[in-house]
């Protein structure tokens, strides 16, 4: 989940993950659940398969109806450390991994690598 204020730059990062194969749930009022114990994202029906860009307008992509939160990215606060120690969040009573936003042309592929083998702790 992509969080952040209004022109941080939530969508444009969307799009990047989009473009490297990442599918929407939803770019706006996104739906948070507990299934099983978990916090589960669902897209609203209104604004499904729905992302802005800004400059370009509305685009429809294939999107899915909801999955897992493994992972959140703040896209108000700007990672300044090399290796900065491990931030998490509290979703629905469950503690979620948090990435602060990171201005570098890898941070969309560093979050795909996040999602499918975690953050390396004691490497």
């Amino acid at each position: 989940m992509i969080e952040g204020p209004s022109g941080s730059g939530k969508s444009a990062l969307a799009l990047q993950l989009i473009a490297l194969g990442a599918r929407l749930i939803a770019d706006d009022r996104t739906r948070l659940v507990l299934r099983g114990g978990a916090p589960w994202t669902l897209a609203p029906e209104r604004h499904a398969g729905l992302i802005e860009a800004r400059g370009v307008g509305l685009i429809r992509t294939s999107h899915i109806s909801g999955g897992l939160l493994a992972l959140t990215v703040e896209m108000g606060t700007q990672e300044t450390e090399r290796l900065p120690q491990r931030r998490s969040t509290m979703v629905l009573g469950c503690e979620i991994v948090q990435l602060q936003r990171v201005d570098a042309p890898h941070f969309p592929s560093a979050i795909l690598a996040v999602l499918k083998g975690g953050i390396a702790q004691d490497a």
